[in-house]
């Protein structure tokens, strides 16, 4: 068996490269050493059940007959267990972009400086002719990002820069890229935010609080969205855009961010020649009238807004049960037949009661008659379940904060649909059909 891994305290350039990797090597199994930085815990608790990356205590390393290290080439970076260092006939491929570091005897590497070591994962998938789903992409430009400082690192080279672009061209969302990076802000950044935090006018428009500010702002200020974001926190705005104009005021800057799927920002921003998405967005204005585009933005905020997407709309239905009274061996052959890890219990009433998985028969059933024992005296009754009007982002959070792939949708008791990670992504990714 082929395992595929990084060093520990894995940043996104060592989490692309490891997925990259499962495009080059399929029959391979992707392990991440712990610990991991907060922006890849974050990231791999939402794409779960895309990438199924493991760690080294839910796979047995006695099976491993060849590794793939990807970011690191020292042993001791990479914290394999003994069961596969020292092996003898282990099959090593290294691909590092630090070249002359490391103790690992690779059987065949690559190691060359480079900006990220995604930027030497890519060179080899664009031979292969590997095709990228935007997911990949965004991860991947996240990683190459995160370790070039956005291209302005010293260690930057042509090579780093074609990958970006080509991993733009292939639907990378610099928006999730933005949000995975967490960039910090300045000096330049503070005076805008105080200026902003001065102008800024809070208004009550269409049931929600609105903020806006309009800014002139001197020479070139990268980061303003981070700003923006920062303005809407401390206002505590469901909406906040901010309007940025130069000195020559030859065009504007509008850079709006969104705590509400009411608010589609991005749908907005796409109406004045911008985009975005739900909760971000932005558009240059060639005008020399910030107080018309502010005067836009109110209308476009009074008029028809598209309708918010809800938990409702991208929930499957109708749901797959079981009553609470079947047997736990119904229940075994359900989950076999239908290929599911778990399914919703329901009491007579049709209420839900609990859910029972694949996990409760390998914890709990110790013998055969338990089989014939009915699934109530085995299922879970701690299910975290969600209301149909909620939002996307709304469920992405419980997902993340109680580790799980999906949530029953209910309403007044009874189980109305189930949202999975796969559904919030095709949602995140605009993946969603016409």
């Amino acid at each position: 068996m082929r395992f595929i891994t990084t060093h520990k305290h894995s940043d996104l350039d060592a989490l692309a490269s490891v997925v990259a990797a499962t495009l080059l090597f399929p029959d391979a199994v992707p392990v991440m050493p712990k610990p991991v930085n907060p922006n890849v815990k974050e990231f791999l608790a939402l794409h779960k059940d895309l990438f199924r990356v493991r760690t080294w205590k839910e796979v047995d390393s006695r099976r491993a007959s060849a590794l793939v290290v990807v970011d690191a080439a020292a042993w001791d970076r990479i914290g394999v267990p003994a069961t596969v260092r020292e092996r003898s006939d282990l099959e090593v491929v290294v691909f590092d972009h630090h070249p002359g570091t490391g103790d690992i005897d690779a059987t065949w590497a690559v190691q060359e400086a480079v900006g990220a070591n995604i930027t030497l994962m890519m060179r080899h998938l664009l031979q292969n002719q590997v095709r990228l789903s935007p997911v990949h992409a965004t991860l991947f430009l996240a990683g190459l990002y995160e370790d070039t400082g956005n291209l302005s690192f010293n260690g930057t080279t042509p090579e780093d820069a074609r990958t970006a672009a080509y991993l733009l061209e292939n639907k990378a969302d610099l928006n999730i890229v933005g949000h995975l990076l967490r960039p910090a802000y300045g000096q330049k950044q503070k005076n805008v935010l105080f200026r902003m935090l001065e102008k800024a006018q809070r208004r009550r428009i269409a049931g929600h609080t609105i903020g806006m500010a309009e800014v002139e702002i001197e020479g070139f200020v990268d980061n303003l969205a981070v700003v923006v974001h920062m303005c809407r926190e401390i206002l505590n705005v469901d909406a906040m855009f901010g309007l940025f104009s130069t000195e020559k005021r030859d065009n504007c800057i509008v850079i709006a961010r969104s705590n509400t799927d009411s608010i589609n920002v991005g749908a907005m921003m796409r109406s004045m020649g911008g985009g975005g998405h739900p909760g971000a967005g932005s558009a240059l204005i060639k005008t020399k009238s910030a107080e018309a585009i502010a005067d836009l933005i109110r209308e476009l905020l009074s008029g028809n807004q598209r309708s918010s997407i809800q938990v409702s709309d991208l929930m499957s239905f109708p749901v797959l049960t079981i009553p609470d009274h079947a047997a736990m061996n119904d229940a075994a052959c359900l989950l076999r037949e239908k290929g599911c890890t778990g399914v919703p219990v329901v009491n007579r009433e049709g209420h839900l009661v609990g859910v029972v998985s694949r996990r409760d028969f390998q914890r709990k059933i110790k013998k055969e008659e338990q089989l014939r024992a009915p699934v109530k005296a085995f299922m879970s009754t701690a299910v975290v379940t969600i209301p149909p009007g909620k939002s996307p982002a709304d469920a992405s959070g419980l997902m993340i904060r109680h580790d799980i792939g999906r949530l029953p949708v209910v309403q007044d008791g009874r189980i109305l649909g189930i949202i999975t990670r796969s559904d919030i992504m095709r949602y995140w990714y605009d993946l969603m059909p016409d």
